[in-house]
């Protein structure tokens, strides 16, 4: 349907309704006002751009919808029928003097239309998310804490006379789930039956000839023990203050693996122990006192030391594989 130039358009239809009651079209122009129509399809012609237009009544709007701003109220142009093998109509141009007037442009550079600002990374919907960091990498669980008694070990157990090495290391062997084998220093001592030089006899270059012979020969054993995936306890009175019976000549025939811990119970403990010895392990009471007190020399050297006064031989035994377990974890520096 067309309308007249300068007509207003009806106003939109609710849904389910038709025209507004109070709505009527403008009455028709005189034939001498109408717009010329279109003389060819390939010039289309316009109303006379100096022509005056009068704007029609604008009726009231229907209820529900905003009113129009007062203004002139653009024309709608005209639809011709389409012949077919011409050009489609060209809308007419209007003129300068009747187009709406746009406000003038700002000074300066030409900025965008301001729009609503998009929501941000950390935003879901109106409600904003507090700034999150990067998401690690799950960390490891904790590595389990090493069980001596499953290792293959070799262990070097330090003390006075008296301080119960051997029967230490004898039930620690004995109660390992992993094969472990107990060399005693005095037991290679005494493989020599003829001629053997007895410490307590005084210490001289015989004694200490036997002493070097019984260590290599300990630490021969423990290494094809080791090569054969069997842990090893040794058991000797190792002085910190004597180089020809240290710790060196253990590392050096053992291997710098091996795990060296003191005993050192207080000296009436040992005293009692070593009354209760016989034959040629038994030592005076004097000598024990000289041999414990050497032996304190161990405090400050870092290697692990178990005062075991008030434990017996089971339970040294525990306290000896936390002591391991931990010396298996960081190694001893000595």
């Amino acid at each position: 349907m067309q309308h007249a130039v300068g007509s207003p358009l009806p106003p939109p239809h609710q849904p389910g309704q038709g025209p507004h009651a109070g709505w009527a079209p403008a009455p028709p122009r005189p034939a001498a006002h109408r717009p010329v129509p279109y003389q060819s399809a390939a010039h289309p012609q316009g109303p006379h751009p100096g022509a005056p237009r009068q704007p029609a009544p604008v009726p009231p709007p229907p209820p529900g919808f905003p009113a129009t701003p007062p203004g002139p109220v653009p024309p709608a142009p005209q639809q011709p029928p389409a012949s077919h093998g011409s050009p489609a109509p060209q809308p007419p141009v209007p003129h300068p003097s009747t187009a709406p007037q746009q406000p003038p442009a700002p000074s300066g550079p030409t900025s965008a239309p301001h729009a609503p600002a998009p929501p941000g990374h950390d935003a879901t919907g109106h409600a904003p998310l507090p700034p999150g960091g990067p998401v690690g990498t799950p960390a490891a669980p904790p590595a389990p804490a090493p069980d001596p008694s499953a290792a293959t070990l070799a262990v070097l157990l330090i003390g006075p006379a008296g301080a119960g090495k051997t029967s230490v290391a004898k039930y620690w062997a004995d109660h390992r789930r992993a094969p472990t084998a107990h060399i005693s220093l005095d037991d290679v001592r005494e493989w020599v039956r003829s001629g053997f030089a007895d410490p307590q006899s005084g210490w001289n270059e015989n004694s200490e000839a036997q002493y070097r012979l019984a260590r290599r020969t300990c630490g021969f054993a423990a290494r094809n023990f080791l090569a054969n995936g069997i842990s090893c306890i040794l058991d000797d009175a190792v002085f910190p203050d004597r180089p020809v019976v240290g710790l060196g000549g253990w590392k050096r025939h053992v291997g710098p693996g091996l795990l060296p811990v003191v005993l050192l119970p207080g000296l009436d403990i040992v005293l009692e122990r070593n009354a209760e010895r016989t034959g040629n392990r038994r030592l005076t009471d004097e000598e024990v006192a000289r041999i414990h007190g050497r032996m304190a020399g161990w405090y400050g050297s870092g290697l692990p030391i178990i005062d075991n006064s008030q434990l017996d031989v089971p339970g040294t035994a525990k306290v000896l594989d936390e002591v391991l377990a931990r010396a298996i974890a960081s190694p001893p520096s000595w």
